[in-house]
């Protein structure tokens, strides 16, 4: 059991238990990633009714392989990739199909899931049941977007209302998926220890020189929500940002970013170019995998202001959660305080997991 006090001048960090051990860490992928919702991808993967895609759930952490499927009604799927035969994987590559068949014994489902027939199963009682279907897995879409969850712990349009009502106004359905601007890091930290440093801005003046000339400290602002938080890059001049709308509460203002976190591992960073996607995903207790995904919305303001040099960022951050875990492997540092004025989302993030972890 871990607490962290709800009044952040009183409380102290998780300690360094939370980070190191293997059992808490196996916590966390039940409680926590189980019951999240996760991002798959665009809406274009299954663009066609036929089209099948399948792809496994946090490779390393859940290790979940699943199925995404457009079928001829032009609703799509998200299903078990597991064959409720013998346990083969069903699909094995992206295409277009009129129904799935399982290539080990000749097991056919519908692309919807639910099964059609099975050879040589004359005499077998009780078959076929709902438990030969596919396992259906909760879907939900945003803009083009497309998320899934094994078991839900809140649903979906609580969890993402408020980046919606923030910035429901971008075209996002317009942007495009630019895959040679998409990237994956290896990080050799605890992938909470990445998200705790995002969620702060604290570290900006002293890590990233780059950033710092673009983006006013002084200015930089964080607000909490139940299951998201947003960090506000204004700019110090009137160059890359936003044109806003009068009816964003952000008129008026230079916004060169919106950083917007989503329990428990993900990322919406959205810059006047377009959006960069970013997930944190666990493999060990010490070893993280953060993928960018980049979808542009205006190409010609790529690599300017608050949204150019991304690699370079994730480096600078990367270097320093790196040296945070090698810190927590000595015997001196237990536990630490939050700047009630710059570590309000850290905080955020904490209490969020331990409600989570505390739960039966």
């Amino acid at each position: 059991m871990f607490q962290v006090h709800e009044d952040i001048r009183q409380a102290s960090c998780l300690p360094t238990r939370f980070y190191t051990d293997s059992a808490v860490f196996d916590a966390l992928r039940e409680k926590v990633f189980a019951r999240s919702w996760q991002f798959i991808g665009a809406t274009e993967l299954v663009k066609v009714p036929g089209q099948v895609y399948p792809f496994t759930l946090l490779d390393g952490c859940l290790s979940e392989p699943l199925l995404l499927t457009r079928d001829f009604s032009d609703k799509v799927h998200c299903v078990s990739n597991v064959c409720t035969h013998r346990g083969t994987l069903v699909c094995e590559g992206a295409g277009n199909e009129r129904s799935l068949r399982c290539r080990y014994h000749g097991r056919r489902f519908g692309l919807d899931g639910k099964f059609q027939s099975m050879p040589e199963f004359e005499g077998c009682a009780n078959f076929p049941s709902e438990k030969d279907d596919l396992v259906p897995v909760k879907i939900a879409e945003w803009k083009n977007l497309l998320f899934c969850s094994l078991d839900p712990a809140m649903p979906f349009e609580e969890w993402i209302a408020d980046l919606d009502a923030r910035l429901g106004w971008l075209p996002v359905e317009r942007f495009a998926h630019d895959a040679t601007r998409d990237r994956e890091y290896l990080v050799r930290a605890h992938w909470a220890l990445y998200c705790d440093n995002y969620l702060e801005g604290f570290h900006i003046p002293y890590v990233h020189a780059g950033l710092t000339e673009q983006l006013d400290y002084g200015n930089y602002t964080t607000e909490l929500f139940r299951y998201s938080t947003l960090q506000l890059g204004v700019a110090r001049g009137a160059e890359s940002v936003f044109d806003l709308p009068s009816s964003s509460p952000d008129h008026g203002k230079n916004v060169a970013a919106y950083y917007f976190w989503l329990f428990p591992n993900q990322m919406l960073n959205f810059y006047p170019w377009g959006l960069s996607v970013n997930i944190v995903q666990p493999l060990e207790p010490d070893l993280s995998k953060v993928s960018f995904v980049s979808f542009v919305w205006d190409a010609s303001k790529l690599d300017q202001g608050a949204g150019a040099s991304l690699d370079r960022v994730e480096r600078e951050d990367e270097a320093v959660v790196e040296a945070v875990q090698k810190g927590l492997r000595g015997r001196f540092y237990v536990s630490g305080r939050y700047s009630p004025t710059r570590e309000t989302g850290t905080h955020h993030l904490h209490r969020l997991l331990v409600e989570h972890l505390n739960k039966s």
